[in-house]
């Protein structure tokens, strides 16, 4: 890792209110800098990534290759589309339309990408931009969990290997935010934190992210060329509650058609999450959560209405 630096000012860098941390990676990272390195994920439970090795244009295409797959005809789209959580390629709007009560201005498509790869067959590029995409992501999402897995005084591989990573669930979420003529009226995405360990976001420079921080919604404007790094509600969940999973939303415009692309990297579908043992071993710090396989979580949160943490909440232990 090349280092770490705030923006000139890590309060409240204009057009934000939020603070920008760059974080710089390469092939391996510097226990010297794990402190600084995770500042943003402790504080703000986000941090942004540049000098990834992502081209930039390997980025654009794959933002162009989902605008192109929403542009296809709604039975094209329809006719590839899984209906369970666990289908490989879902199409649809809102979250979940059989039990949102009410729908989300927004289209999305969700492809699993690793451990086993999936594309839609149309756009005819669709599938070559993604593939190559995706690996060069997950480098980037399993240097940081390596860097996250180290801050907290586990080994470095200690992630990696308890949830199986190679065998990990990635999947791309694409989503497709049209312009509102009621935008106050109306949410892209309500309240969440992100099911996995680590989710990697770019969108078309268009904002509509936020998220929340001591109480308030924060505007977060996308950075060229970079990662908008999550920590979701795994990671929480593993290092017994010292990272938090951030809770975010997505507002609309009337002006502009946003497109965003997630890519939530988690445990193999068979791990089972639970606190680091060694995180627990004193007394004074007992787990905060229960354990799940990783599967079953997935099932529950997206089988839901989208509604905060309430998922994390359901096997957090009592006092």
């Amino acid at each position: 890792m090349n280092g770490l630096k705030p923006s000139e000012n890590s309060e409240k860098p204009a057009g934000t209110g939020a603070s920008s941390w760059y974080i710089y990676v390469s092939s391996s990272i510097d226990v010297s800098f794990i402190d600084h390195f995770f500042f943003g994920f402790l504080i703000w439970g986000y941090s942004q990534v540049t000098n990834h090795g992502v081209p930039e244009r390997m980025m654009k295409a794959i933002i162009e290759a989902c605008r192109e797959f929403f542009e296809l005809p709604e039975e094209e789209k329809r006719g590839i589309s899984g209906k369970h959580v666990l289908d490989p390629i879902r199409f649809g709007t809102s979250f979940n339309e059989s039990v949102d009560e009410i729908l989300c201005w927004r289209d999305y498509v969700k492809i699993f990408q690793h451990p086993e790869f999936h594309s839609p067959n149309k756009p005819p590029s669709f599938t070559e931009i993604a593939l190559e995409y995706s690996k060069r992501v997950r480098l980037v999402a399993r240097e940081i969990i390596r860097g996250i897995s180290e801050s907290l005084g586990l080994e470095k591989d200690y992630i990696d290997e308890t949830l199986n990573l190679e065998n990990g669930l990635q999947l791309i979420a694409a989503n497709l935010y049209p312009p509102c003529p009621r935008p106050e009226l109306a949410m892209g995405l309500p309240p969440h934190s992100d099911h996995g360990l680590l989710t990697l976001l770019i969108q078309n420079q268009i904002g509509g992210l936020q998220v929340q921080h001591k109480g308030k919604w924060v505007n977060i404007d996308p950075i060229p060329n970079s990662f908008l790094a999550n920590i979701g509600d795994h990671i929480e969940i593993l290092s017994n509650g010292k990272y938090k999973s951030v809770l975010h939303r997505a507002v609309v415009n009337n002006r502009d058609v946003r497109i965003s692309i997630a890519v939530p990297h988690g445990p193999a579908l068979d791990a089972i999450v639970s606190p680091a043992s060694k995180l627990v071993e004193n007394l004074g710090n007992p787990p905060a959560y229960g354990a799940m396989k990783y599967k079953e979580y997935l099932e529950l949160q997206q089988g839901t209405m989208l509604n905060g943490k309430s998922c994390l909440e359901r096997i957090r232990n009592g006092d």
